[in-house]
């Protein structure tokens, strides 16, 4: 580009859905963009170390307690007041400071409201799957048929007509944006091949070196490792991490790394074996790529990282979309899915030595690996963003 250019990231405060964006805020940063991320200052570590500006904006998403409801319409509801609330505060800066180009999450409706209003370019950065054609028949109208639903509607149409939105319909304006990256590897994606290619480009995974999460060194004798992480999200489950004790805990060869998050006491889990380090949160990427297995919540994040780095996985989904994730790694043949109450310690144990004993499923996840590193990632994400500035 010979033209510096503003271009504006808006997010939302969810750890999974910020670092699948930080790597492309950093590359257009480094080609001497100017990049302005707005977001709740409570991801203000992530967001400073990519040369971006952060723009604060308060928000009401429950994540700092993970106090999600479960109910479906009233969790997309807590999305639409947030965005109603967050719209006024973006406004404040980007009117006096607009952006040639917004970028923005899935769940930040209020961005591409915004740039709509300012007749400015915007393109999703998805860090899941996105709606193919048929979708809204399919998925969308058993949504719709649930209590409440056509209260939220009612609400999402009302704000669209007051917040100079240009694309008023309510299905259209969350799930079909304009144009769309997507942040994963295409073999995660259902449907792939009803998606809208005008629209939508499968750049995969978008990662970096992430030194600034820390380093992780393979202990010395450990001949293989296994890391097991549930996410950032819906992380309190002591028996779970107990069965995991006691299926890998002595285990000849292994090293294991359990990450159980902020929301589990560390005391509750007994007597760890010599062979385990437990951490509140780890440099996941730094460990998968010195691993021999993953077990994964299916998170998409956890997902592409496991395919990126051609491991194979035991998926034990928690919520919303982990188990169809879980579901797709094992038709691609690098994952065994177990829900929580079935991943006992044998179980468990089992299904790591037959994965990781298995010449197919190494085969298969080679393969894997190499498809999501053919798709391009951050620099083909970089060059299709630069192509959309006016």
């Amino acid at each position: 580009m010979s033209r510096r250019a503003h271009i504006a990231m808006v997010g939302i405060p969810a750890v999974s859905h910020v670092l699948p964006s930080l790597e492309v805020v950093r590359e257009l940063v480094a080609r001497g963009h100017r990049v302005t991320y707005a977001n709740d200052p409570a991801v203000a570590e992530l967001v400073g170390d990519t040369g971006a500006t952060l723009v604060p904006y308060r928000s009401t998403l429950p994540v700092a307690d993970d106090a999600w409801p479960e109910d479906p319409i009233e969790a997309m509801g807590v999305f639409l007041d947030d965005n109603i609330q967050v719209l006024p505060q973006l406004r404040r800066v980007y009117e006096a400071d607009p952006a040639d180009l917004y970028m923005y999450d899935i769940g930040s409706y209020a961005a591409r409201a915004l740039a709509e209003a300012q007749g400015r370019p915007a393109v999703q950065l998805s860090p899941t799957y996105v709606a193919w054609e048929g979708y809204d028949e399919e998925v969308g109208a058993q949504l719709w048929q649930l209590p409440g639903a056509a209260e939220y509607r009612a609400k999402f149409a009302k704000w669209l007509a007051e917040c100079g939105a240009v694309t008023t319909d309510v299905d259209a304006f969350p799930g079909r944006p304009a144009r769309a990256l997507a942040l994963v590897p295409e073999a995660m994606q259902p449907n792939a091949e009803r998606v809208d290619r005008d629209v939508v480009t499968f750049v995969g995974p978008c990662f970096g070196e992430r030194n600034d999460q820390g380093r992780w060194e393979k202990p010395p004798g450990a001949e293989k490792v296994l890391l097991i992480s549930l996410g950032t999200s819906y992380t309190r489950q002591p028996e779970f991490y107990r069965q995991c004790l006691k299926a890998f805990g002595g285990l000849p060869g292994w090293h294991v790394v359990l990450q159980v998050g902020k929301q589990t006491d560390i005391g509750e889990l007994g007597e760890i074996p010599g062979n385990f380090e437990i951490h509140r949160w780890v440099p996941q990427l730094a460990i998968l790529r010195q691993a021999t297995a993953f077990v994964t919540h299916a998170g998409m994040g956890g997902s592409s990282e496991g395919l990126y780095t051609g491991l194979p996985m035991i998926a034990v989904p928690q919520a919303v979309d982990q188990f169809a994730n879980a579901d797709r790694l094992v038709e691609l043949g690098v994952a065994r899915r177990f829900d929580t109450a079935d991943a006992t310690a044998a179980a468990l144990r089992k299904a790591l030595l037959e994965l990781t004993g298995d010449p197919d499923v190494a085969q298969r996840s080679r393969r894997s690996r190499a498809a999501a590193m053919t798709e391009g990632g951050t620099p083909r994400a970089a060059d299709l963003i630069e192509a959309m500035l006016p």
